[in-house]
């Protein structure tokens, strides 16, 4: 694990927010210079507390307004039918984000679509078509009440 102190922890509240922010402006902010804050930057994406920086799209922008999430059950609890799916899903652009969890579902998965048109096809490709798959159920976003990958970071 890594150990971050309080300047580290200030400045990835600030990167989070908005990664565009100047190594000088997060530096007035925290205290320190824009060098250091650099390093400290550096540092956190060398070990992995930064992962990645990424833009968040308006999927009415881009023409895909669907969002669906959906809960994937396999036939079997199977290392081999679970690897199986988590490749399936970092494959599949359509699938945003994969989790694999406890409860009734062995995965769910959350989905951007342009209309029911695409997703019956990717249903028929990813769920029908798959014989590790048992079942799924999906839930259909009316509204995106919240979008982020914010961290509380304390």
């Amino acid at each position: 694990m890594v150990q971050l102190d309080q300047f580290d922890r200030k400045i990835l509240r600030l990167f989070q927010a908005d990664t565009r922010l100047t190594t000088s402006a997060i530096g007035d902010e925290v205290g320190l210079s824009a060098t250091a804050c650099q390093r400290r930057i550096n540092r956190m994406r060398k070990n992995g507390v930064i992962e990645a920086e990424i833009a968040v799209l308006s999927p009415k922008g881009i023409e895909r307004p669907m969002t669906m999430i959906v809960e994937v059950m396999l036939e079997r609890g199977e290392a081999r039918l679970i690897e199986n799916f988590k490749a399936l899903a970092r494959n599949r652009e359509e699938i945003q984000q994969c989790y694999y969890v406890t409860g009734r579902a062995d995965f769910i998965i959350v989905v951007s679509m342009s209309d029911m048109e695409e997703y019956e096809i990717f249903i028929k490709e990813v769920f029908f078509d798959n014989p590790d798959v048992k079942s799924f159920e999906t839930s259909t976003v009316m509204n995106r009440t919240k979008i982020g990958f914010n961290l509380p970071v304390m």
